[in-house]
This record gives C-alpha cells, structure tokens and sequence, in this order.
C-alpha cells in the first residue's frame, strides 16, 4: 500500500471536519450579533466591554427607546423594526467615533462602552442623534431617548451596569427630557450622568 491511499481515503473526513468547523465558528459569530440591528448581542458587547474597560478611562451608556411602545402600536412592527435597525446602525457609528462598541440587550434597549473622555457633550449630541425621526414608507417615526452614563473606573462591569441603569431611569422618571447629575454622596458612590 502506498503513502497516497491512506491520505485518499482520510479526505472526506477531514474535508468533513474542515467544513463543520467552519460553519460552527460562523454560526458562533453570527449568534454574537444581534440579526436586526446588526451590532453585537449582550454576550459579545460584555466581552467587548471587558476589554474595553481594562485599557481605562471607559464608560458605559445604558438607553432605553422613550415612545418606541407607540410607533409599534400606531405603526405596526415593520416601523418598529425600522427604529431600531436604525438606532443600531447610529449607535454603531458613534460608538465608533467615540472608542467604544454599541450592543443590543433586547427590545429597545441598547448599551455602549466608550472613552470617558468628554463624555457629557458627547452624550448631549448622541442624544441628538437618537431623537432624529427615522423615515419610513413617507412617515417620520419619532421617538424619544433615556441615557444613563456611568464612568467605570474602579467598577466591575456588573456594577457599571447596575449605575447606568438606575441612571437611565431617573432620567426616564423625568421625561428623558432633563439632565441630571447625581453628586458623590459617600466613599464608594460613583457620580452619574442621566439624560
């Protein structure tokens, strides 16, 4: 027998072999990213942020969609599938400009990790930019936006989180409309900004 019909009859298995572990790596890539807005999902935006965070000077932005509800209901879940394929695709590019990754945690609320550099303006112009109306089918779908900001230093990411939630909101509880900036009261109390 020569060297040649053992490495024939190995092929098909290790063609086969090649081929699912190409598709199991691209099925574990796709899972990463949300299918609708095309950013990451919570898993792949954690990871993002951890590593993110480790380089410092990081922040996490947590928003929630204000009157998404109701372009749903006036609209129809087309519309509303626009909204957010559209905050996806916004929140992708600033993130971008802004050293951070965007990341969907389901329904109408998305997160960011960014620089902490100037993260006040920063946040004035993302907000901005959530409330510009999206245009569809000739209709001007509006919606509003609730931002909570937390820097991260000295945080875990669990923490971090946890502050922007609550940030966002107080900012909900006043209409999303004004800003608010919680003072460190006590050792151990990160200063919040909400919008």
């Amino acid at each position: 027998m020569s060297l040649i019909e053992p490495i024939v009859a190995a092929a098909p298995f290790a063609i086969g072999w090649t081929t699912h572990g190409l598709l199991s790596h691209r099925r574990s890539v796709a899972a990463r990213y949300c299918p609708l807005t095309q950013i990451l999902t919570r898993d792949g935006w954690e990871k993002a942020a951890f590593r993110r965070m480790l380089r410092g000077n990081a922040a996490i932005v947590l928003l929630d969609l204000d009157g998404f509800k109701d372009v749903n209901d006036t609209f129809g879940h087309a519309a509303g599938d626009a909204v957010l394929k559209t905050t996806g695709h916004r929140l992708h590019l600033w993130a971008g400009a802004s050293d951070g990754t965007a990341g969907r945690l389901g329904g109408d609320e998305f997160v960011l990790v960014i620089s902490a550099d100037n993260v006040q303006t920063g946040i004035e112009q993302l907000h901005d930019l959530l409330t510009t109306p999206v245009d569809w089918q000739g209709q001007q779908l509006k919606v509003g936006a609730s931002i909570g900001v937390v820097p991260t230093d000295g945080l875990t990411l669990s923490e971090a989180l946890d502050l922007a939630d609550k940030a966002m909101y107080q900012a909900k509880g006043s209409g999303g409309r004004r800003r608010h900036r919680r003072r460190q009261a006590a050792a151990g109390t990160r200063p919040e900004v909400t919008r």
